[in-house]
């Protein structure tokens, strides 16, 4: 499987933080004092009161910008901190590509003091976004063997709230469902390659389902089929935020 130090080289062009879900995040956050951002990549929606970002990929560590907090390459299941380092510990789309998610989320307890934020997606939700649904079903079958149930993820932390996270329609963060009323970007390759689930799945197996885009963009059956969505200003892609109090 591609890793980020091999797939990551375009995250900080095409993945640059939403102000709108940056203020989600940060609210989950609450008072919180100090952070620690684990499996941070380039630092997209670090708070200012992140003190230190732990990631594993040295590609990802070199996008971080200047002035960012300081970079620990490390994983999220080893963490090289003492027990309750700060008051916060955040993981945003990172949880799926634990090698060991039960050690990495007991990292998240052991170093928070008070809370844990995870940013993640449901994958049942996801299945029925237009792009998987209708054009790249391998991609979705390829995120089936690494998405982690949102009720298995609340039990690992002892409970969390969970919270919706809407997308906007002119979402500025590349990820997955970010270009939902932007089909035609999709067809971009460089926007591919910061998707992990599209770049991660491979250009020669999309590459059948992306033809059948391009022609109902180019026809216009695209715009007929997804009229509704066109009038939306916000759409539930399945992305969810999970707070524990610990």
């Amino acid at each position: 499987m591609a890793t980020y130090d091999s797939i990551g080289g375009t995250y900080s062009s095409t993945r640059r933080p939403d102000p709108r879900i940056a203020a989600r995040i940060h609210k989950a956050l609450g008072d919180a004092a100090t952070v620690i951002n684990v499996g941070a990549g380039a630092g997209s929606y670090e708070p200012p009161q992140t003190v230190l970002a732990v990631e594993p990929s040295s590609v990802m560590i070199a996008q971080r910008p200047a002035g960012s907090a300081r970079a620990m390459q490390a994983s999220a299941e080893s963490i090289p901190l003492a027990d309750d380092s700060a008051d916060a510990a955040m993981a945003l789309l990172t949880v799926h590509h634990w090698t060991d998610l039960e050690a990495g989320i007991g990292e998240l307890l052991r170093i928070a003091r008070r809370r844990v934020v995870i940013l993640t997606w449901d994958q049942v939700a996801f299945r029925r976004f237009w792009l998987v649904h209708d054009y790249l079903p391998e991609a979705a079958t390829f995120d089936d063997t690494r998405a982690i149930a949102i009720d298995r993820l609340a039990a690992l932390l002892g409970g969390a709230r969970i919270e919706t996270v809407p997308i906007p329609h002119d979402c500025t963060d590349g990820f997955g469902a970010a270009f939902w009323r932007r089909p035609d970007a999709y067809l971009d390759p460089q926007v591919r390659a910061g998707i992990s689930m599209l770049a991660q799945t491979g250009e020669e197996v999309l590459r059948p389902g992306l033809a059948r885009l391009s022609d109902d963009l180019s026809s216009g059956l695209w715009y007929e089929r997804h009229a509704d969505l066109l009038a939306r200003g916000t759409l539930d892609a399945g992305y969810r935020l999970l707070v524990a109090d610990l």
